[in-house]
């Protein structure tokens, strides 16, 4: 996996996204002692508001600013969001009421829906083997993992040392590290209609191309199965360790490690198993077995209580496997389906879409844990995510292929198109197909 590293510019990426990440996970635990210290008992409030205005910052913002930035080049777009990022994190230190949080994190969080799907959209481009793209997928995953399990231990080092106000400095070095890796990279200037097309059609032409590709329809459904399974982990694993095992903070820990753990397992395997098994079937099989897993767990609860400490762990770590095999295989479908030039618009509509899923899940793992109980909670959890899966099955089908066979009855005859593709004594022809301005809609037979 780490000879795609061997590719100057993809690790140059790389790292800058490990940077990033790192500064991210230090401003997740300075921010928690920063609304402590503002807000104490009310700390809680104060970070589940910043957390929702984090969601509604990426639903809504990334379509925008990826429709703004199109115009610019995506090294130019990437340098801009990390300074953003890192002037946001510098004047946290400085901060001295709690509207002052909420509005530097949206600055923060606009910044990161910038960044992030234009990040995503630039690693196909310059990653053209699929191999070596799935690769780099398996170590994003593991990068993120990897972040939630390092970067608070990292920062309880740093704090037995130094004040929480310094930790927003590591965030503004992860931040100013990654412009400085991304200058040093070359990447490439991809030119097209979409930099000439107006503002309405840039700003909704991913989510077009997002919900008229079959295989993306299912990868929408499975974003919701996988984020119902995973906002109860997320979610309630404290209090489920807290109030239901009354053990630590350190086994919170633990049974978190449990499902990064799982997660960076799938990441590990992920990339073999591509070169045998089909995205989908890795995929909707994932979903079906999150979902039994979850509803299993959650009757279990019902009829016996809670399992076992090591049974805990072991279920948090399946479901993390499964996890990040539905999440992982995602940029493979994204890079098949679109232009080049439309692939920015594109992550970006996923990006949208899969946090909006977040955005439906995450309350009601919260809201229904604390008002039906947690098996309960786990139980609506675990059949929304066996519906996602369902509709996955119904809207992408078994036989998806890349090349597909169609007509173009609308097209003269010496369209330059069908002159790129010659047709085969009728108007029929055949060849890789994507939603863009020849191909409107996906075609139903053949």
């Amino acid at each position: 996996m780490l000879k795609v590293l061997a590719h100057p510019a993809y690790a140059r990426l790389f790292a800058a996204q490990v940077i990033a990440l790192t500064g991210t996970g230090l401003l997740t635990v300075g921010l928690g002692l920063l609304a402590y210290d503002l807000a104490g008992d009310q700390a809680g409030a104060v970070l589940g508001t910043v957390f929702t205005i984090k969601m509604l910052a990426y639903v809504g913002l990334a379509p925008v600013a990826s429709a703004l930035a199109e115009r610019w080049p995506r090294k130019h777009v990437l340098i801009g969001a990390d300074i953003i990022r890192a002037l946001a994190a510098l004047t946290l230190p400085l901060i001295d009421a709690v509207w002052q949080i909420y509005a530097l994190i949206f600055v923060l969080q606009a910044a990161s829906a910038t960044f992030t799907p234009a990040f995503q959209a630039t690693i196909p481009d310059i990653l053209d083997d699929e191999r070596d793209y799935t690769k780099a997928l398996s170590l994003s995953r593991l990068a993120y993992d990897l972040e939630n399990l390092l970067s608070p231990a990292l920062a309880g080092l740093l704090l037995a040392f130094i004040s929480y106000h310094w930790l927003f400095g590591g965030t503004v070095i992860g931040f100013v590290g990654s412009a400085l890796l991304v200058l040093s990279a070359s990447i490439p200037v991809v030119e097209g209609k979409s930099q000439t097309r107006p503002f309405r059609q840039r700003l909704t032409r991913g989510i077009y191309i997002y919900v008229l590709t079959p295989r993306l329809r299912g990868l929408l459904a499975l974003n919701l199965s996988a984020a119902a399974a995973g906002a109860f982990v997320l979610v309630n694993t404290v209090v489920v360790v807290r109030s239901g095992y009354g053990a630590g903070d350190a086994q919170v820990a633990y049974a978190l490690a449990a499902f990064g753990g799982g997660s960076m397992l799938a990441a590990l395997a992920l990339p073999r198993l591509l070169e045998t098994l089909s995205d989908r079937n890795i995929m909707v099989g994932a979903g079906f077995m999150l979902s039994a897993v979850t509803l299993l767990h959650a009757g279990y609860q019902f009829s016996a209580g809670l399992p076992a400490w090591s049974g805990l762990l072991a279920v948090w770590g399946v479901s993390g496997v499964l996890y990040a095999s539905i999440l992982t295989p995602s940029g493979r479908l994204l890079r098949n389906s679109a232009h080049a030039e439309d692939r920015p618009a594109l992550f970006a509509a996923q990006f949208t879409l899969s946090h909006l899923c977040w955005l439906l899940t995450y309350p009601i793992a919260g809201l229904a844990g604390s008002a039906l109980g947690l098996p309960a909670a786990m139980a609506i959890l675990g059949a929304i995510a066996l519906a996602g899966a369902l509709v996955a099955v119904a809207v992408w089908p078994s036989d998806d292929a890349l090349v597909v066979e169609h007509e173009h009855a609308d097209l003269p005859a010496d369209h330059p198109h069908l002159r790129e593709h010659p047709a085969r004594g009728t108007r029929r022809h055949r060849h890789v197909f994507v939603i863009d301005d020849e191909h409107r809609v996906w075609p139903t037979h053949g």
